[in-house]
């Protein structure tokens, strides 16, 4: 992989890495709160009625976060452990804007593809 794919991928790695990070602070810790709620489009009650499975999302996308971190840790080696988290990401973020919202579509699965391409490209 050339180096100037191989920054690129690993920068948007990265930020799909911090994107599930916040996410499973919005999902774990804010969700009651009111910009928990604004992120999602809640209600307040429906937050409180929903806060432990919130909370169970977020946990999963703490999963994603550490294996896309664990793929940038390995260096070169880790380029299956990324590729596997971003189809992962991909995946979930696909199925996300079929059923929950479009948005999920931009804020991971592009992120995601676009990832698994530089990838791919190197």
């Amino acid at each position: 992989m050339n180096t100037t794919t191989a920054l690129a991928a690993n920068v948007v790695v990265a930020l799909v890495a911090l994107i599930h990070v916040y996410i499973l602070v919005l999902e774990m810790f804010l969700w009651t709160t009111p910009k928990g709620r604004k992120a999602f489009g809640l209600t307040p009650e429906f937050a409180q009625a929903s806060k432990v499975l919130a909370a169970n999302q977020g946990l999963y996308n703490g999963f994603l976060a550490a294996g896309l971190i664990w793929g940038l840790v390995l260096g070169a080696a880790g380029g299956p452990v990324k590729v596997f988290f971003l189809a992962c990401v991909l995946v979930a973020g696909l199925y996300g804007a079929a059923t929950a919202s479009r948005k999920i579509l931009y804020i991971q699965a592009i992120p995601a593809a676009i990832g698994l391409a530089l990838l791919y490209l190197g």
